[in-house]
């Protein structure tokens, strides 16, 4: 039984009735069905919290799936994983892999930046201030990046560029 049937609530089952109609009445191929039913289970143990079966649930989604798009949305929902788990590196292999992909991924180029930014930060701490601040400087060009692509977010990034004298215009939108 997938994993989306098993769902107790209102919400989860009205958006699985939904996702089902939809794929029924899409002209899509039978593994690209498939690939999107592992997709949306994967997407529900994440969001549910379990995150080695989400883990599996992904990975066949990625052996079936051919849209390079939709294939880069998994590999960031990966990325996001190993992030929450603390696998810093783990989850940068999975972002970078998403934007090789789909270079107009904005989260995943400022979930790229918030690593690097961590990683500079404890570089910094523990004394090493050239390697800090060559991590600040990566951050910094992803979070321009994002912040291009999607001007009205990343509030945050954006006074941090500022701040730092790290951007190179002063208003991005």
């Amino acid at each position: 039984m997938p994993r989306t049937q098993k769902n107790d609530n209102f919400v989860d089952k009205s958006f699985t009735v939904m996702a089902d109609l939809i794929l029924k009445l899409l002209p899509t191929n039978r593994k690209a069905k498939e690939a999107f039913v592992y997709y949306r289970d994967g997407m529900s143990a994440q969001a549910e919290g379990e995150y080695a079966e989400a883990l599996d649930y992904y990975e066949e989604a990625l052996t079936l799936e051919e849209d390079t798009n939709d294939r880069s949305y998994i590999l960031y929902n990966m990325g996001l994983i190993y992030a929450s788990n603390g696998d810093h590196d783990k989850a940068l292999e999975f972002y970078h892999q998403a934007v090789e992909l789909n270079p107009r991924l904005p989260q995943a180029l400022n979930n790229i930046a918030v690593i690097y930014h961590f990683k500079g930060e404890k570089a910094k701490e523990e004394g090493d201030n050239d390697a800090g601040e060559a991590l600040f400087d990566q951050a910094a060009d992803y979070w321009v990046r994002a912040i291009r692509m999607a001007p009205n977010n990343y509030i945050e990034a954006q006074n941090w560029l500022k701040t730092t004298g790290r951007s190179q215009i002063d208003v991005f939108f």
